[in-house]
Parts: structure tokens; sequence; C-alpha cells
């Protein structure tokens, strides 16, 4: 039986105008309010990113994909989530994951299904082992105020024997 690896991710992007809200590679209608940042700024895929660089011990989302990086301007999450799944793969199976988003709204209940079979696609996993909730702050902090949106991530890796 291979080694067991659990690791943690976590993000979390300032809400502004004119931005497309994506989240698990997924667009979501938000009437032009979405997260700023130098990718797509997909925060649930980025929180994915690092629960599986860190179980893996191999650093951070920052480290293999800076933001000071022009050719990561704009990207699709969904391609970085791959081309980590790929260096994962190398030397682990991806057992699950296992994500929480924390936004006020729009509710995300109705697109819960889709982000997670787009996942377990990038990931070459089951949809089974994608776990997908969604939270609020019942008005409190950054996201309660909607000024912006979090994600987490936790992630089991199984090292191939």
């Amino acid at each position: 039986m291979g080694k067991y690896r659990v690791g943690h991710g976590y993000d979390v992007h300032r809400l502004g105008e004119n931005r497309r809200l994506i989240l698990g590679g997924v667009e979501i209608p938000n009437n032009g309010i979405g997260p700023l940042g130098h990718s797509d700024a997909d925060v649930l895929i980025h929180a994915a990113i690092d629960a599986l660089l860190g179980a893996a011990g191999l650093g951070d989302i920052g480290e293999h994909f800076p933001d000071s990086d022009p050719k990561y301007k704009n990207i699709s999450s969904a391609i970085l989530l791959k081309e980590t799944a790929e260096l994962i793969n190398e030397k682990y199976e991806i057992s699950n994951i296992d994500c929480t988003v924390i936004l006020e709204k729009p509710k995300l209940a109705p697109y819960k299904e889709a982000i997670k079979q787009n996942l377990a696609e990038i990931l070459g996993i089951a949809t089974s082992d994608v776990n997908i909730k969604a939270k609020t702050e019942e008005g409190l902090g950054f996201t309660g105020s909607g000024e912006g949106i979090s994600a987490h991530a936790t992630a089991l890796l199984i090292h191939h024997s």
C-alpha cells in the first residue's frame, strides 16, 4: 500500500466590476461582478492547486505559476490545474479533493454539480472523488460584505508503490 499525503489550499480575491465569476472552471452569471487577479482568478482552482502541491510537498501555486510572469496573464486556471495534475500524477494518485467556496452571492447550489464534473475531468478522477461545498459568511467580514471571495481545498494523495 502506498503512503498517504494530505494537503490544504486556500485562496482569496477581491471582487470587482467588469469581471467574470469562474469557479472550478465554470462561468457563473453574476452581473459582471467577479474576482480580480492576474489569471482568471478562479479561487476554487487556486485553492485546489495549492492543496495538491502541498500534499506532494511541491511548494505552492506562486512558485509554479508566478503572477509576475506575463504568460499567465488572463490564463484559464483550468489549464494550470491540468498542468498541476500531470505533475502530481508522476508520483501520486489523487484519491480525492474536498473544496469549500465562501461567497455571499450568488448562490452556488445550481452550479455545484457542473463544477464537480469539470474538476473531476481535469484531474482525471471520478466525480465521486470531488466534493464541492458553498458557504456564506452571513454578512460578516470581507466575504460577507461582498468585497471578496475565498476558497479552501483539501486533497488526499497516494504515493505510487
